[in-house]
């Protein structure tokens, strides 16, 4: 089965027939999860570093790196039974907006606050493919956590 992952949403698997994936990554961060031991998956699609209001975190907690960074790894650890230290952790995304004036920078944001929340749980991460200004679409294979990743430039 084709697991796809929306904007704020995640998913863990382990049906070594399953594949995740997710599109245009462009200033939102997926974050990949893989026991190698255990033959888990995981990947959440993060569009923002924070929320300002709880009401919305509570009604879609992936969408924020501060509340669905957590939720991932407790699904895993805990409904999967996988340890944090076992775990395989990649970053996609966090492009850069192609323009001028990108006051915001929300991909730069997305990265460092996720950095921090992995940091906080102790646990290491890969960047894998992060920055620049290309839109990215991840699929990760269950049975092997490979990857794999497909461009495109960002348009306006």
């Amino acid at each position: 089965m084709n697991h796809i992952v929306g904007i704020g949403e995640y998913t863990v698997s382990d049906n070594l027939l399953d594949t995740i994936q997710t599109y245009a990554l462009a200033s939102c961060v997926a974050i990949t999860v893989y026991s190698k031991t255990r033959k888990v998956a995981g990947m959440i699609h993060v569009a923002l570093p924070e929320c300002i209001d709880e009401r919305y975190a509570k009604l879609k907690p992936g969408y924020y790196a501060t509340t669905g960074v957590p939720l991932l790894f407790e699904k895993i650890c805990k409904d999967f039974g996988c340890l944090k230290s076992d775990l395989q952790i990649q970053l996609f995304g966090g492009a850069r907006s192609i323009r001028k004036n990108d006051l915001f920078e929300i991909g730069a944001k997305n990265i460092e606050a996720i950095k921090s929340m992995l940091a906080k749980m102790g646990v290491t991460y890969r960047l894998t493919e992060v920055g620049g200004n290309i839109s990215r679409t991840i699929i990760m294979d269950v049975a092997t956590g490979s990857i794999q990743v497909y461009t495109q430039p960002i348009k306006i």
